[in-house]
C-alpha cells in the first residue's frame, strides 16, 4: 500500500535531521582526537575580539535588521550557488546593508566549513553567527577560535540542560546565542532558560520541510508578553520587503535570510532591494 505523501516527507525530514546529528557526533569525536579540547582552548587567546552581535541587530537602521547568510547548499535544495565565494558574498551583504552575517560551517550536508568562517572574519567587520548543529561544547570553543561572535543553538536537537549549559558557556566566552525554535512547545522551553536574549523562529517545519511565515506570527503573538526583553528573529521563507514587514509587525526585530539572496546574480543589489535600501 502506497504511503501518504505527507508521511513519506515527514519520515525523510526526520531521517535527515537524525542523520545530521549522528554524523555530527562522529565529526566532533574526530576533531577532539585531532585537536584536544585543552589545546583548542589555548587558541582562544589568539582569537579576534568579540563583536556585539545582539547590539548590532538592535541598533541597525533597518527594521527588521538583517542577518544575511553565507550558504552554498542545503539538504532540501542541493547546490544553491555553484560559483560560491564566501568572502565575496559576505562583502556584498555588508555593502548592501546587512547588520550581521550567518556562516554555515557544516560540511557534509551544507557544503560549508569553519574555514569559510575564518575567511569571512578576516575580510568583513560585521558580527558573525556560526551556523552549526551544536551538540557539544567543543564546537562552541571552535566557533570562537574561528572568529564567531554568536552561535546557533537548535532546541529540537538539544535537551533543556544542554541548552542552559551551552547558553552559559557562550555568554562566558563573550558571545551571544541565537536559540532556534520551530514550535510553541520549543519556544516555551526556551522561555524558561536563564538569560535567553535572542530567539529565532524558523518558519520551516522540520517534520515535512514546508515553509510558512505564519509560524513567526503565531508564536510571537501567542507569547508576546513572555518575549519582552528578548530579541526575536524570523528565519526561512522570507523573499520580499513585504515578507519582512509582516514578521516585523508580529514582533520580529530581525530576520535571517540566505537562499533568496545568495542565489541572486547581484547579491549586494538583492540585499538593498530586500531592505528597501537604495544605493
Amino acid at each position: 500500500m502506497k504511503q501518504p505523501v505527507a508521511t513519506t516527507t515527514e519520515a525523510r525530514a526526520r531521517h535527515i535531521l537524525d542523520e545530521i546529528v549522528w554524523h555530527k557526533k562522529q565529526e566532533v569525536a574526530q576533531m577532539q582526537q585531532d585537536i584536544p579540547l585543552v589545546a583548542l582552548q589555548k587558541q582562544l587567546n589568539a582569537a579576534s575580539a568579540v563583536r556585539d552581535f545582539l547590539q548590532a541587530l538592535q541598533q541597525s537602521p533597518s527594521n527588521p535588521s538583517l542577518i544575511a547568510e553565507v550558504k552554498k547548499a542545503s539538504p532540501s535544495r542541493g547546490i544553491i550557488r555553484a560559483d560560491f565565494d564566501p568572502v565575496a558574498i559576505a562583502q556584498a551583504y555588508e555593502r548592501g546593508g546587512a547588520a550581521c552575517l550567518s556562516v554555515l560551517t557544516d560540511e557534509k550536508f551544507f557544503q560549508g566549513g569553519f574555514e569559510n568562517l575564518r575567511a569571512v572574519r578576516k575580510h568583513v567587520d560585521l558580527p558573525l553567527l556560526c551556523k552549526e548543529f551544536i551538540i557539544d561544547s567543543y564546537q562552541i570553543y571552535l566557533a570562537r577560535t574561528a572568529g564567531a561572535d554568536a552561535v546557533l543553538l537548535i532546541a529540537a536537537i538539544l535537551t533543556d540542560e544542554q541548552l542552559q549549559d551551552f547558553l552559559r558557556l557562550i555568554h562566558d566566552l563573550g558571545m551571544n546565542a541565537l536559540i532556534e525554535v520551530h514550535t510553541l512547545e520549543e519556544l516555551d522551553r526556551v522561555l524558561k532558560l536563564e538569560d535567553a536574549r535572542l530567539v529565532g523562529v524558523n518558519n520551516r517545519n522540520l517534520q515535512n520541510f514546508t515553509v510558512d511565515v505564519g509560524i513567526t506570527q503565531e508564536l510571537l503573538t501567542q507569547r508576546q508578553e513572555q518575549l519582552r526583553g528578548i530579541t526575536a528573529v524570523s528565519e526561512s521563507g522570507l523573499y520580499t520587503p513585504a515578507d519582512l514587514a509582516i514578521v516585523a509587525l508580529s514582533g520580529a526585530r530581525a530576520v535571517l535570510v540566505g537562499e533568496s539572496l545568495v542565489k541572486q546574480p547581484d547579491v549586494e543589489q538583492a540585499t538593498r532591494i530586500l531592505l528597501n535600501n537604495p544605493a
